[in-house]
């Protein structure tokens, strides 16, 4: 169990590495930084759920289930990351949005106080490191705090399904292949994660047993959901960068023919040698060098020719670029 989650807490703080890679260039930009923040916070999320953290936190602090709201609290910041990442991903005056951000902000911090105050006054003096949603279920204060934390859980993914929904349609390429991710990784959520806790809770308030759906199925459907998710919040930013570096690589590749050509007689300084260059910048020094190249030759060039030849190619079907 703890591997599982421990995986899926992997998955989120690399993609929130990613995001993040600029740290200068990201704080000064509110969607940057707060993909940023639901990333990470549900990468804390996943690693307060580890069965092996609980029981770490709860001897750390001599309390019995006390990860429980740490856990429910940090899922419940969480939530408020992914609405604010929503509000400003949608935009809007600056205002109006920084006001919705405080309002979600202040909804949300109620609810973690709440959860706290909640388990302060139950009686959960029996640890239970997987099973405490359903073993709880029906003990006063830890049913409220069970059901509060899962919904207002509900509530960020789905809206976050209505937004990606409608976003949707009105996008295309990269961003709606994340969009796509996104809503996948959010339906599996509210379908594989919370309708099965649901489910199981609310079979031990009518004294069923199915506690099998709390345990063993809800925390893979969780941790599956964050790989979608964190593709999908990773895909519209770093797929163009990556494609761009491939590109680099093909024309630098391509150029080679040309560069044997005219490589006795340049006079660029050569490239400093080193394997961890990126292709792009290695297709600017090849690019730099023909050029030099091509003008220092220039004298001796029957540019008649060379016009000749493009003009066949172009006519041939040969792109500008090629």
């Amino acid at each position: 169990m703890s591997l599982v989650v421990y995986f899926a807490a992997l998955v989120f703080g690399a993609t929130s590495v990613l995001l993040f890679r600029r740290p200068r260039t990201a704080v000064r930009h509110p969607l940057t930084l707060s993909t940023c923040a639901a990333v990470l916070l549900g990468a804390l999320v996943f690693v307060c759920a580890a069965p092996a953290t609980l029981a770490t936190v709860n001897d750390l602090t001599g309390v019995p289930n006390f990860g429980a709201p740490l856990t429910y609290g940090m899922l419940s910041a969480y939530s408020c990351a992914v609405l604010v990442l929503l509000i400003n991903w949608r935009g809007g005056p600056r205002r109006r949005v920084r006001r919705l951000v405080l309002r979600t902000m202040a909804a949300y911090g109620l609810l973690v106080a709440a959860i706290v105050v909640l388990f302060a006054l139950a009686d959960a003096r029996t640890e239970r490191l997987t099973d405490l949603d359903t073993y709880y279920a029906a003990t006063p204060f830890m049913r409220e705090m069970i059901l509060l934390y899962l919904l207002g859980h509900s509530a960020a993914m789905l809206v976050m399904c209505a937004v990606c929904v409608k976003w949707g349609r009105e996008v295309g390429g990269l961003l709606r292949a994340g969009l796509r991710l996104i809503l996948l990784g959010a339906l599996l959520d509210v379908l594989g994660f919370q309708l099965t806790k649901y489910t199981a809770v609310v079979a031990r308030w009518y004294g069923h047993d199915l506690d099998f759906l709390s345990t063993d199925v809800a925390p893979p459907m969780a941790s599956l959901a964050a790989v979608l998710c964190s593709a999908g919040f990773v895909l519209p930013r770093l797929l163009p960068p990556v494609l761009a570096q491939w590109r680099g690589l093909d024309d630098h590749r391509r150029l080679e023919p040309l560069w044997s050509l005219v490589k006795p007689v340049c006079t660029a300084p050569e490239q400093p040698a080193a394997w961890w260059r990126l292709p792009r910048e290695r297709l600017q020094w090849r690019e730099v060098s023909i050029h030099d190249a091509l003008l220092t030759l220039a004298p001796y060039f029957d540019h008649r020719v060379r016009e000749r030849v493009r003009d066949t190619a172009l006519s041939a079907g040969r792109t500008p670029h090629e």
